[in-house]
This record gives structure tokens, C-alpha cells and sequence, in this order.
């Protein structure tokens, strides 16, 4: 029983990914970073950051069908030196977590430490991806006042976190490629009191 009962979730899973593999594709989308700041916080500095980008219709169709997609934003901070490679201070990521629950017919975002957001619609959900506010991305110690650093920052849906048959799928369909340029911005941290 336990062997038919998984064969059948096989078989559903591959019906699918061969669904949306026969829609035709759209262009592929873009990420767009509006803006990228940071702000001094007690405990060093936060990141803030708004994107801009839509689903294409095989996304929003993977959505609705409960494949959940996975945004990930990462942040690096580095500082050049003549002398050597630039010095790597910070690299972080996080990731968020977009799915559908047919049965509450909400848009469910999951962050970091089990957090989640119910929401009517996908453009609200997508609205809360698209926005970040307060990332704690650098600590006090991580950066010297004084210094020039560049900070730098991007999103993108990523298919390495999606289950194993929609990351096969993934690799070579244009649709499930979504990412922005890297935003570099020069920061020059001042003394935290």
C-alpha cells in the first residue's frame, strides 16, 4: 500500500512538471532593484530594499498548483585592497518562501525560524517578497568606521531549494529563471555610539 501510495505521488509530480514544461513559454523575466539602502541599527547596520518583477503565467501557474517558489536575496559587503583581492567582510542570504494553500485559498510566506504570513491574493504576496525592511545584514564589528566599502545586493528565485523534479525542470526552461543584476553601492560606515 505504502509502495502504490508513493508511485502515485511520482506519477503526479511528473505529471506536472510535464504540464508545465508543454505550456508554451514566455520571456523570461527580469528582477529589478528600485532601491538599496542602509541604516544604522544598536547593533550595527540594516539592509533596505525594494524589487520590482512579476510572475510569468507558468509561475503563477506553478503556484497555484502548489509548487512553492523560493526567493533568495543575498548581501555581501567588501572592501578593496590595492595590495590583494578584495576582503570579503560579509555574505549573507536569506530566503523566502512562496506557496499556495488550496484549502485556506491563501498565499502562504515563510521566512527564517518558521514565520509565515497568510495572504488573499498573489500580487499582495508579492508586494511583502518584494519589500525588505530591517535585514540585519552587518554587525558593529564586521565594518570599520572610516572605511570605504562597497555593499553590493541582488534576488533571485531559487530553484536549487524547489523539490528535485521541478529543479530537473527548471535547468533548462527560461520561465523558472528570475534574478536581478547585482546593485553595488559604496558605504562608509560612521562610529555607532
Amino acid at each position: 500500500m505504502a509502495v502504490r501510495s508513493f508511485l502515485r505521488r511520482i506519477c503526479a509530480t511528473v505529471a506536472i512538471v510535464s504540464a508545465l514544461s508543454a505550456t508554451p513559454s514566455a520571456q523570461a523575466s527580469a528582477i529589478y532593484i528600485r532601491s538599496a539602502r542602509l541604516e544604522a541599527d544598536l547593533k550595527g547596520w540594516t539592509l533596505d530594499a525594494h524589487f520590482d518583477f512579476t510572475l510569468n503565467d507558468n509561475l503563477v501557474e506553478a503556484v497555484n498548483k502548489g509548487i512553492p517558489l523560493y526567493f533568495t536575496t543575498s548581501f555581501t559587503l567588501t572592501r578593496a585592497r590595492w595590495y590583494w583581492f578584495d576582503e570579503h567582510t560579509v555574505s549573507v542570504e536569506r530566503s523566502v518562501r512562496l506557496a499556495y494553500q488550496p484549502l485556506t485559498r491563501q498565499y502562504r510566506i515563510s521566512k527564517g525560524g518558521g514565520l509565515q504570513l497568510g495572504l488573499p491574493t498573489l500580487k499582495e504576496a508579492l508586494g511583502v517578497i518584494q519589500r525588505i525592511n530591517g535585514w540585519h545584514v552587518i554587525d558593529r564589528s564586521a565594518a570599520r568606521p572610516g572605511a570605504r566599502y562597497t555593499a553590493s545586493v541582488r534576488m533571485v528565485l531559487d530553484t536549487a531549494l524547489m523539490p528535485k523534479p521541478f529543479q530537473i525542470n527548471a535547468i533548462n526552461d527560461n520561465d523558472w529563471k528570475l534574478a536581478s543584476d547585482w546593485k553595488r553601492f559604496s558605504f562608509t560606515p560612521e562610529a555607532l555610539d
